[in-house]
């Protein structure tokens, strides 16, 4: 799935993966002395030798010059370039076990099994070179699989369906992240060479729109890390080396000192804004999660992403200022979808316990969207009366002093009692730590604003069935 990455790689023989675990890390934290190393390695390392071991590209930018300044420059190929030695280009390296030519596995191959997604990726294969980044490949894409909307058979649905259509993110999109992503990695493991770059949520999700972030996660271990200090350390190193060596690609490079410390950073060929977190691992896990639960059924993408565009034009869809993200949002839809009478979404956790353990290893967490057969559900209800449901729901119905939202479980269950979730207005579940992904809604203002919007738009909108009584659609195309 993805080249120099963990995910989508090829099954290896039992004696080949032991001596090519991408996570063959130490299961210690990251030692004082090691973390020195680390800041060595950005104030001292000889990057003309590093880089004339393997040319650096980015987008339709030529090798970086490597004799002169550390910082990017220049669009245009060196004119001496053609006189490298041999070993000075770029490597191509194949696997002793198999034709580079062989595709993923996580594409489907067999007429006999319908798959309830489409293929992420398809790339041949790269081996892990020891303390070494893989050469760059091109990437491959395949297009997605054509995956029937539901039939719009009233106004309501069909402004749905057109919003969609219009804002959902695009393969070429998507092409452009992973792009970014395979760079910046390399990059980065020049200060930690055995770490490993994901793209994560809604870029990922299938729940993007065009207008998506990117989020990365940067892995430099499977343990835990400490976010306040191992974490922010690390950005800091990153930071730095963005700062510095990548001036002139990135753009705002800025380290957020939150609970979860972030770098976000703008890169300047794509255009894309991107948050790079440490170690999040849960992150990549609910991110195939929720890409599951997106391709399980065809009414899912449609109804999330005109719920966000929602949200997001009553302003209560960012978690930094108290009120509702993405990430609550989406599992607020799919616990909502778990729990009508005649269920639209069953609790992919329960059925297929094997698929979504939190113990499954983060080198197999991409096989399971591509393994879960399709959902079929008898209710047929229309994309406008599940919008309408959705907001009667969570207006009149939920009650959020004694109850929590659990995808997990497919229905509300039980607040806990723990310090977590105490003063805490809404409580989302997450479906593999179980911590509340709705914990920045701590404000009694935020919480009454967020319970009104939902409301008056349930009125609204039954009232009218249109969908431009809640969200002017002329604004919400423009943003995309």
């Amino acid at each position: 799935m993805f080249p120099n990455s963990i995910l989508g790689r090829p099954p290896f023989t039992p004696n080949h993966q032991q001596h090519n675990n991408f996570f063959a890390l130490s299961p210690t934290l990251y030692s004082h002395q090691q973390l020195i190393d680390a800041q060595f390695n950005f104030q001292n390392a000889d990057l003309s030798r590093a880089l004339s071991l393997q040319q650096l590209t980015y987008g339709n930018v030529g090798p970086i010059p490597t004799s002169a300044s550390p910082i990017f420059r220049g669009r245009k190929r060196l004119s001496d370039e053609k006189n490298l030695p041999l070993d000075g280009k770029r490597q191509r390296f194949h696997s002793p076990h198999q034709d580079p030519t062989v595709v993923n596995q996580i594409v489907p191959l067999s007429g006999e099994r319908r798959y309830s997604m489409p293929p992420l990726f398809h790339t041949p294969y790269v081996p892990e070179i020891v303390r070494c980044v893989s050469p760059f490949r091109e990437i491959s894409f395949l297009e997605p699989r054509e995956i029937t909307l539901p039939e719009a058979k009233d106004k309501l649905s069909q402004q749905i369906l057109e919003l969609f259509e219009t804002c959902q993110q695009q393969v070429s999109d998507l092409k452009k992240k992973e792009l970014c992503r395979t760079q910046l990695q390399r990059e980065v493991q020049l200060l930690f060479p055995q770490s490993r770059l994901f793209l994560v949520g809604s870029s990922l999700n299938g729940f993007g729109t065009r207008s998506s972030d990117g989020d990365l996660c940067l892995v430099v271990k499977e343990e835990p890390v400490n976010q306040k200090t191992e974490a922010r350390h690390i950005l800091l190193l990153v930071h730095k080396h963005f700062c510095t060596r990548l001036s002139g690609y990135i753009e705002r490079p800025q380290l957020i000192r939150a609970k979860v410390p972030i770098v976000k950073f703008r890169d300047k060929v794509s255009c894309v804004e991107f948050d790079l977190n440490v170690n999040n691992i849960v992150g990549i896990r609910n991110t195939f999660l929720l890409r599951t639960y997106a391709y399980l059924e065809n009414r899912v993408r449609p109804l999330v992403l005109v719920i966000k565009k929602w949200a997001n034009h009553h302003e209560i869809n960012d978690a930094s200022r108290g009120t509702l993200s993405s990430y609550s949002l989406v599992l607020m839809v799919l616990h909502y979808l778990q729990t009508l009478p005649e269920p639209i979404l069953p609790s992919l956790q329960k059925i297929y316990p094997e698929s979504f353990s939190p113990a499954i290893q983060l080198h197999l967490v991409h096989q399971a969207p591509c393994n879960i057969p399709p959902y079929l559900s008898k209710n047929e209800s229309s994309l406008g009366d599940l919008l309408l449901g959705f907001l009667k729901y969570y207006a009149t119905e939920f009650d959020w002093s004694s109850q929590m939202v659990s995808v997990r479980e497919a229905k509300a269950i039980p607040r806990p009692d723990g310090i977590e979730w105490r003063n805490k207005y809404i409580c989302v579940e997450e479906p593999f730590d179980g911590t509340n992904t709705a914990r920045a809604v701590h404000e009694k203002q935020k919480f009454d604003m967020i319970k009104d919007q939902f409301l008056k738009s349930f009125h609204r909108l039954k009232n009218k069935r249109d969908l431009n009584s809640i969200l002017p659609l002329r604004t919400a195309l423009l943003k995309r």
